[in-house]
């Protein structure tokens, strides 16, 4: 294996198993909720929480999913914090040394959650997890170090497809393992903290130690010692800020448009399974293979389409092409009345969205110097990390107020001013 095919695959696995630890937990929110608030009772924290979000909510459906929405941003902010973090210490440390330190912490928030016998022990377990999953900015600067001009986005490319797939693996492996990983903790655990989800939990941890494993001996360092900087400044846990450092041509612009871009399409994935069980009487596993199918557009998408496509249009027209697909996308998935035309509207958006998060992230890589790389890679993931934190509650509110047929033709609307910052983007140069 050449070196940068093995730089390739453990950064594959990387973003591919930061998103399987994000989203294994979904399919266990209900029964999750139910277990903790049987354990520490009504006085107890999530009894607590869980008061709080009914008053809120008016509803159990909706507690339950207000209260997976409260887990998921736990670890989206998390991670928007802390990648620019892990991406200005891989500038200056050097790339292999924080992807195995991160690596590392993954695998410890793991085991932090299999011996999670109180709910708050779990949040923490979630939030360390949340904080090493800010890797993503280091894996994403080793590959602009190892991609050079329109490369970098085929490889920016597979990174996406390890995200798409992340989503659709993460819950799967969740609900498959649910009813095995309750069914042995009644035939024998519940000592030393260990809980009915802690199978799934020690299957993540499994994966995570592999993919250290790999690291350990697959990956080398991408970012020498003569190529480091030493700016003590860039250490910010304020991602904004640091984008303020970033003084670059272009770099602010596509962050932008990254960020309002993703907030609407984060908005769309929450409500989507909402929708689909209110308009279509979709159950579980129909809104499973609707995530399949979305999922494997992505990485079709991603991981094969888009290396074709750069070297033909470039990174920000394939930007404005793939979201003015999503704009009408939006509205068809939003106003279909039969199965077929919300695939169809599905299909374009998962296709079009497929299109704008490589060349976005290959656009703002190729805009900055090498010895920043880290940095700016940071700032970018964690704009996508605050849009997933974000778009949920956003969307969530306008379709529990307003109905299902608003947030999905306002969406497309919103789009319109990432698409007219997109067309203002310089070409990159390098």
């Amino acid at each position: 294996m050449t070196q940068r095919k093995s730089i390739l695959l453990v950064a594959f696995l990387t973003v591919f198993l930061d998103m399987v630890g994000f989203s294994i937990i979904f399919p266990l929110f209900p029964r999750l909720l139910e277990y903790y608030l049987e354990l520490e009772g009504p006085d107890g924290s999530v009894g607590r929480v869980r008061a709080a979000l009914l008053v809120l909510a008016e509803s159990d459906w909706a507690v339950t999913t207000l209260f997976g929405g409260l887990l998921g941003s736990l670890y989206s902010v998390l991670q928007f914090v802390s990648a620019p973090l892990w991406g200005a210490a891989s500038d200056r440390r050097g790339r292999r040394t924080i992807l195995l330190w991160t690596l590392a912490g993954t695998a410890l928030s793991y085991v932090g959650w299999i011996f999670a016998g109180s709910f708050v022990l779990l949040v923490l377990a979630r939030a360390v997890g949340g904080i090493m999953a800010g890797n993503i900015s280091t894996v994403s600067a080793a590959i602009a170090d190892t991609h050079k001009g329109p490369d970098r986005a085929k490889g920016m490319g597979m990174l996406g497809a390890g995200i798409g797939l992340g989503f659709v693996v993460g819950p799967a492996i969740g609900g498959l393992l649910a009813d095995w990983s309750e069914l042995w903790f009644r035939h024998g655990g519940g000592a030393w903290g260990l809980n009915p989800f802690s199978g799934c939990a020690a299957v993540a941890l499994v994966l995570s130690l592999i993919n250290l494993g790999l690291a350990a001996f697959l990956f080398p360092e991408t970012h020498p010692v003569e190529k480091r900087g030493n700016a003590k400044a860039e250490r910010t846990l304020r991602p904004f800020a640091a984008l303020k450092e970033l003084d670059l041509p272009g770099v602010r612009g596509a962050n932008r448009s990254y960020f309002i871009y993703s907030v609407a399409f984060a908005a769309m994935e929450f409500t989507l399974p909402f929708l689909v069980a209110d308009r279509f009487g979709f159950g579980p596993m129909d809104i499973a293979k609707m995530f399949v199918f979305i999922g494997l557009t992505l990485a079709f998408v991603q991981g094969g389409l888009v290396r074709r496509l750069v070297p033909r249009f470039g990174e920000v027209r394939l930007t404005t092409l793939g979201m003015a697909v999503t704009i009408p996308a939006l509205v068809i998935v939003g106003l279909a009345q039969s199965v077929l035309l919300l695939y169809v509207g599905l299909g374009l958006l998962a296709a079009g969205s497929a299109a704008v998060m490589p060349s976005l992230s290959a656009l703002v890589s190729r805009y900055c110097p090498s010895e920043r790389q880290g940095m700016a890679m940071g700032i970018f993931r964690s704009m996508g990390s605050l849009a997933r934190a974000l778009g949920p509650i956003l969307g969530g509110v306008v379709y529990w107020k307003l109905g299902d047929q608003v947030p999905y033709p306002l969406a497309a609307a919103i789009i319109v001013v990432p698409l007219l910052i997109a067309r203002g983007l310089p070409q990159p140069t390098e």
